[in-house]
């Protein structure tokens, strides 16, 4: 074989190398390979700190079997539906996933189980308001990603859902300003209501 052949099959293999490094690490590579529902139907609108969601995943048993064998860790998490990435660079979904800023709120981790999981989720405090939906990645033995599921596709929108952040503000802030600003009212007509009196007063005298 000459140097010229050797060349052209080692570009070949150096060229698939990088190529499927750089599958490894996108998330159009990944299996849908778990089934996922989410408790809030659509256009549901849930209070941070307050509402919970239970989500549901299993492996999804029309797949080979085998399929799942290097299957370890079952990350979900909860991401932003499109409508809520617009003008939003740090939301962004990019295919690498290294890139991808979709889902940035963890849910939970569990070993992966090809059987029923149920978790119950309270929305932590910290969410900001947004459309959401949840997803699950599947890891291997060197945590990287090798699979996934979610409870919502593009064509259908189902299981889009909504959550309302914390204000910062509550009732009783709300009910002790208003007290406080009746009682400033009230002392200064009582004010002016002596001052009027000690007025008339002093003249009669």
């Amino acid at each position: 074989m000459g140097l010229s052949a050797i060349l052209f099959v080692a570009s070949i293999l150096l060229s698939s190398f990088a190529l499927s490094c750089y599958a490894s690490g996108t998330f159009s590579a990944l299996e849908k390979s778990l089934l996922v529902t989410s408790s809030p139907k659509a256009g549901h609108v849930l209070k941070a700190g307050e509402a919970n969601i239970t989500v549901t995943w299993s492996f999804n048993k029309t797949f080979q079997a085998g399929t799942d064998s290097t299957y370890k860790t079952v990350k979900v998490k909860l991401c932003y539906a499109p409508i809520s990435q617009e003008d939003r660079a740090w939301r962004k979904t990019k295919d690498e996933l290294k890139k991808d800023r979709t889902c940035q709120h963890k849910i939970v981790s569990r070993p992966y189980s090809p059987s029923t999981n149920t978790f119950t989720w309270t929305i932590e405090r910290d969410i900001p308001s947004a459309t959401y939906f949840v997803r699950a990645y599947v890891f291997d033995a060197e945590d990287k990603e090798v699979a996934y599921g979610q409870a919502t596709d593009a064509a259908k929108k189902s299981h889009l859902f909504e959550v309302e952040a914390i204000t910062g503000r509550h009732a009783s802030l709300d009910v002790a300003s208003v007290c406080f600003s009746v009682f400033a009212i009230v002392s200064l007509a009582g004010f002016f209501y002596l001052e009027k009196r000690k007025a008339g007063s002093s003249m009669q005298k």
